[in-house]
């Protein structure tokens, strides 16, 4: 079956459906990631995207299986596909990997997912990256009308309903507030020995016994978070160690009394590069986001920590006498690449 994508600014884009033949509507998005699209799909910071994938050739390798471990599973970074759409150059119908289940294609429809493949990818990014990113809308026949996420919390949507405790004979005890987490946020967590309780995003948990706090990343806009911003306002008070990672890299500053604003078309893929402030080091990262935080808005006590090497926005902010930093990438890295994984390790030694 042949789909359409419409943009919000009138232009169409034809295609060839090999997912679900359900029509939906989003924010459209790109990603410059050559691999991974596994990981990408399932994580929460795409819910109510459409998401368009630069690299040519997607699904060649397939789906992996289900396989879990501490209740988690294992290739993927949630328990199901949160982008509204999928957007590619050219479909793999034949896939080959050792761990492979099912094709792309399978999964998708039963995940009840759109995906069009035949789209000029490269046309489609620069439109968004002139224009900034757009609400579309994937159609096959009847039409629907253009969405979009940022006018409701999409936090609400991607948040679990009740704390859950991994790993509970952990040295440490990190309480992770769950905007959106990464699986791969909680394994690093638990390969450390931590013990970690995830928790809800409007969760009021200052009356549990605790170590330090993670703030996950997530979608939308942080300052539709407000009760997860005062209850970070009272983690600081009380001086306890805390880590932000993308949406909370946001959600600190906000906290600590700074602004956020909605950049231009945002920074996804795992090949984003960052330097560390006051040296020449710089690291490529895994980023998915579309917001960004005004380092000027913050108080001198604040730092910035990463720049972002290609188009200088924040990419990470410390305190300079207190035990919380945040950055704006995704040290933990799934898929890849792994070049900040040691962020991880630098939080667990203020603790000690």
């Amino acid at each position: 079956m042949r789909g359409r994508l419409i943009l919000e600014n009138g232009q169409v884009f034809d295609g060839v459906s090999f997912g679900s033949d359900t029509a939906r509507a989003g924010e459209v998005v790109f990603t410059t990631g050559m691999a991974g699209y596994p990981e990408s799909l399932t994580d929460p910071s795409y819910n109510g995207q459409i998401l368009v994938c630069t690299y040519p050739l997607i699904g060649n390798y397939g789906v992996p299986g289900k396989s879990r471990v501490h209740g988690l599973l294992e290739h993927f970074e949630s328990e199901r596909i949160h982008v509204q759409g999928l957007i590619v150059s050219d479909y793999s119908h034949h896939h080959s990997h050792w761990n492979a289940v099912q094709s792309l294609s399978d999964w998708l429809k039963y995940e009840n997912v759109p995906a069009l493949s035949g789209i000029d990818t490269r046309q489609l990014t620069k439109a968004l990256r002139e224009k900034g990113t757009m609400l579309g809308k994937i159609v096959f026949g009847n039409d629907i009308d253009f969405h979009d996420p940022n006018t409701d919390n999409p936090v609400k949507k991607v948040t679990l309903e009740k704390p859950i405790l991994y790993n509970e004979t952990g040295t440490k005890k990190i309480v992770l507030i769950d905007c959106g987490a990464k699986n791969n946020i909680i394994r690093n967590l638990v390969a450390r020995n931590c013990a970690v309780l995830r928790v809800p995003y409007n969760y009021d948990f200052l009356h549990e016994t605790f170590d330090g706090v993670v703030i996950s990343n997530g979608p939308g806009d942080p300052k539709m978070c407000t009760i997860t911003i005062a209850n970070i306002r009272r983690v600081m008070e009380k001086g306890i160690p805390t880590f932000g990672i993308c949406l909370g890299n946001q959600l600190l500053a906000l906290a600590a009394g700074g602004n956020t604003y909605k950049l231009p078309y945002g920074h996804r893929s795992q090949n984003q590069p960052c330097i560390m402030k006051g040296t020449k080091r710089c690291f490529i990262t895994s980023q998915n986001h579309g917001f960004a935080v005004d380092v000027a808005s913050l108080s001198s006590e604040w730092e910035e920590w990463f720049v972002n090497a290609n188009d200088g926005t924040n990419e990470g902010i410390r305190h300079k006498t207190k035990p919380f930093f945040s950055v704006q990438f995704h040290p933990e890295s799934f898929p890849g690449p792994n070049d900040t994984n040691f962020l991880f390790d630098e939080f667990l030694k203020v603790i000690e």
